[in-house]
């Protein structure tokens, strides 16, 4: 299955990139899932997106939670909290 991945803010400063197309094997399903499919990269991606991080996802430009299905062709994007004054 294909998706776009899209990160924003300070996570896309950290990881350098602004999206990526990936082709997700078989065992990925949810939101979740793409994080920690993203994670096994090791490196920056285990720092960033890494268990207990605070992290906002979103799918298809809709705020979400990790057991949230993907679907083919869908958007995915990761960014941290917001706070606003």
């Amino acid at each position: 299955m294909k998706i776009q991945c899209r990160f924003f803010a300070s996570v896309r400063e950290a990881l350098n990139e602004t999206d990526e197309t990936l082709e997700l094997p078989a065992t990925v399903h949810t939101v979740g899932d793409v994080r920690n499919y993203l994670r096994e990269r090791g490196g920056v991606w285990e720092e960033v997106l890494g268990e207990g991080r605070a992290l906002r996802m979103a799918y298809n430009q809709v705020m979400t939670t990790p057991d949230t299905p993907i679907t083919a062709d869908c958007e995915v994007a990761f960014f941290p909290p917001v706070t606003g004054g």
